[in-house]
């Protein structure tokens, strides 16, 4: 028995079309072991209105220029906003905002519905309440499988101490720091 990777002879080929060995159910499991803060990505779209998905697709990417990185569906009705905005920003949620994951996570004619939220660069909605929100210039984007991956940078940024929300296994949760063994 081996224990090195079966590629596939055409790696571009697996990538490129559904001819992957991997189990896409299974390997969304695997994926759901890894927490994840929760995030609501918002843009201006082109004819004024706010537009803004939940996301825990976001990363860091460098420090110095600061870059951060987060991908959509390809087939997510909101594609052609983010593709056509000039900025986006990354409003990171607190654990009391489950709620508004879940506002921004459905389709609805108006997310922004008792959502407050002040105009960021590009007009893009930064959220109030949030712990952390990060305005960024759309500075390029990939095409990856099913998603496209969008890179920032980074303009302003801001943050709190507050509780993170975060999501693994399907379903929202919080973090527990490790207090040595002492009761918090």
């Amino acid at each position: 028995m081996s224990d090195s990777p079966k590629h596939p002879a055409d790696p571009a080929n697996e990538l490129a079309s559904d001819n992957s060995a991997i189990d896409p159910r299974d390997f969304r499991n695997a994926l759901g072991t890894f927490a994840t803060g929760v995030t609501i990505v918002t843009a201006m779209s082109a004819d004024g209105r706010p537009y803004g998905i939940t996301c825990n697709s976001f990363a860091s990417v460098s420090l110095n220029p600061p870059l951060v990185l987060w991908s959509l569906g390809m087939f997510s009705q909101g594609l052609p906003i983010f593709q056509n905005a000039s900025h986006f920003a990354v409003n990171v949620l607190s654990a009391a905002q489950q709620a508004l994951a879940s506002q921004f996570a459905r389709s609805s004619a108006d997310k922004f519905a008792g959502v407050s939220w002040t105009p960021g660069f590009g007009n893009a909605p930064v959220l109030a309440d949030a712990i952390a929100n990060f305005q960024c210039r759309a500075a390029n984007r990939y095409y990856g499988g099913d998603h496209v991956i969008f890179l920032g940078a980074v303009e302003a940024y801001a943050y709190t101490g507050n509780e993170p929300l975060l999501f693994a296994r399907g379903g929202f949760g919080r973090f527990l720091p490790d207090t040595g063994g002492k009761t918090p």
